[in-house]
């Protein structure tokens, strides 16, 4: 009896654990990139077109910071996308931190934004496997 208790505590304290996680990713992957989205318009955090591979800049559109106003918009429904559909969402926010990468690597610069935006990712496809399928919370579905 003793060990199904604690088994069924132990179980508990899991699913409380990944809610607790769940909810701290889905709330910093929301605000972030609405955050960083956002940026690109006013530029108050950094130059953004300093981070924008010259070979990007060649195919998009219109000058750089055209373009980082196109990533701008991009950020802005990827946080938002991980509001209302965290599973979702944090796929899309992992697929844009690789094109993040994939840009930053082949600048031949900031490698050290690469490697934090690689943990970022990791980050994000651990929200898109903790949230649930339906419902709310981990471990809480409602139909």
């Amino acid at each position: 009896m003793t060990d199904t208790v604690h088994s069924d505590h132990t179980a508990q304290d899991t699913t409380q654990a990944a809610n607790r996680a769940f909810l701290l990713l889905r709330t910093v992957f929301t605000v972030a990139p609405i955050a960083f989205g956002l940026d690109k318009f006013f530029g108050l955090l950094t130059d953004w077109e300093d981070y924008l591979a010259p070979w990007i800049n060649d195919i998009a559109p219109g000058s750089a910071h055209d373009a980082m106003l196109m990533v701008g918009v991009v950020e802005i429904v990827a946080g938002i996308a991980v509001a209302v559909r965290p599973r979702f969402g944090g796929l899309l926010v992992a697929a844009w931190l690789g094109g993040i990468i994939v840009n930053l690597v082949t600048m031949g610069e900031y490698y050290d934004v690469a490697l934090r935006d690689f943990g970022l990712l990791v980050a994000a496809l651990s929200l898109s496997l903790l949230a649930p399928r339906t419902g709310t919370r981990v471990g809480k579905t409602t139909r």
